[in-house]
């Protein structure tokens, strides 16, 4: 009779300009610089999602409307939670990143605006933020865990591009 009761699951590592959500509970990793974080959890159904934005606002950057623009990855990530079942009332927010790594060269302090973003867009769709590790001179590794709401930042000085695409062969 085997004495273990640990329970599998999903493992997803986002890449920059990327959103997961997922109706079970899920281990997200990702690496941020300037970028951000915002991880959502619904207390209620023990899910949860994350997406990993790289500027502020569209119009500001002229970008196309995708989710590497925070006014279009949190709308989105709320949406697809709540396509999920989820009620906002539900749902608690952490933010990660924001910071200027070592080595990265930003004009007009890009981390300070994605953090003040993140920050705006969830209270204004009603979503208190219970947790942030922002800002900083340095680079996170993020492991987020969706199903219990669980983050491990790890802080480095260096980010290379291997910790991005961690997953890919290297020639």
């Amino acid at each position: 009779m085997s004495t273990n009761n640990a329970i599998e699951v999903y493992r997803y590592h986002l890449e920059p300009g990327g959103i997961f959500a997922l109706g079970e509970p899920a281990m997200v990793s990702t690496v941020l610089g300037t970028c951000v974080a915002v991880c959502l959890h619904d207390r209620r159904l023990k899910i949860g999602g994350m997406n990993h934005f790289l500027y502020p606002k569209t119009k500001a950057f002229g970008g196309r409307p995708t989710v590497e623009y925070a006014n279009v990855a949190i709308p989105a990530l709320i949406k697809l939670m709540q396509k999920q079942g989820s009620r906002i009332e539900d749902i608690e927010a952490q933010i990660f990143g924001g910071g200027e790594a070592a080595g990265m060269i930003s004009s007009g302090n890009i981390g300070d605006k994605n953090i003040k973003m993140a920050r705006k867009l969830l209270k204004k769709s009603g979503i208190k933020v219970v947790s942030e590790d922002v800002g900083g001179l340095k680079g996170r590794r993020l492991i987020f865990h969706t199903g219990t709401n669980e983050a491990l930042v790890m802080k480095t000085h260096r980010i290379r591009r291997g910790d991005y695409y961690p997953y890919r062969q290297r020639a």
